[in-house]
């Protein structure tokens, strides 16, 4: 799925795709966007689009806290690798039927920072949501986006999607995953971002036999993501 160079981002699905060849990917792409940031009629960035083979990603941070809770034998049991990571945040598990994206973005052209960026990507995933029929909303106290539950307040609900992001020369790395249909019992194998206590929760528990694929829910997160995007950098310039 390739958009036009009209849009202000080029929009690339990698498909299916080992965690280690996306990291590649991402870099190849960061040093593309970066080389272009001079040339004003040039892509603000690149949204790149995966589903990863079974991977738990951690940082040192999980490492140190063992918030890996399989053993390696377990791991090998049912297929997961493990790879260490350079972003922000914890641990976490990616996954066929999981929505990987990946803003490559130049924050610089965008003029915006960190935290306002952060909002844009919990934005499109809460608008995401609200196209299928599922309210997200954020969590003040943990990044990401969340699913209400009975009692109406996040802290009582599920995390759908997670965000870990780093910025080299404002230009961004890695991004968020969506729980559309992956294997929920792989997150049994961890303490998803290190927030014991906290389940995870997907579109297909959420909605059953109605529940979109993948290849539904890409263009609804790519077209919110710009909407995001573009609107926090209008704003930001005034």
């Amino acid at each position: 799925m390739d958009h036009s160079r009209a849009q202000p981002f080029l929009v690339r699905d990698l498909g299916r795709i080992a965690y280690d060849a996306a990291y590649a990917e991402q870099v190849r792409t960061h040093e593309r966007v970066l080389s272009q940031r001079d040339a004003l009629d040039s892509p603000l960035g690149e949204i790149l689009l995966v589903e990863h083979d079974p991977v738990i990603t951690v940082t040192r941070k999980a490492r140190e806290a063992g918030n890996v809770l399989a053993t390696p034998q377990l791991l090998e049991h049912f297929g997961v690798t493990l790879h260490d990571t350079d972003r922000g945040g914890d641990v976490t598990y990616h996954g066929p039927g999981q929505l990987v994206v990946y803003p490559i973005v130049d924050l610089n052209r965008l003029n915006l920072g960190l935290h306002a960026y952060m909002r844009c990507l919990e934005g499109a995933v809460i608008a995401t949501l609200a196209h299928f029929g599922v309210v997200g909303v954020r969590d003040e106290t943990a990044t990401g986006v969340w699913v209400p539950g009975a009692s109406g307040g996040p802290v009582d609900g599920a995390k759908i999607a997670a965000m870990g992001v780093r910025l080299r020369k404002w230009v961004s790395l890695h991004g968020l995953s969506l729980n559309v249909a992956p294997d929920m019992g792989h997150f049994n194998l961890i303490v998803p971002c290190g927030l014991v206590g906290r389940p995870v929760t997907s579109l297909k528990l959420l909605l059953g036999d109605a529940a979109p694929n993948l290849d539904a829910v890409k263009p609804v997160l790519v077209d919110a993501l710009v909407r995001e995007l573009v609107a926090s950098a209008r704003e930001a310039r005034g």
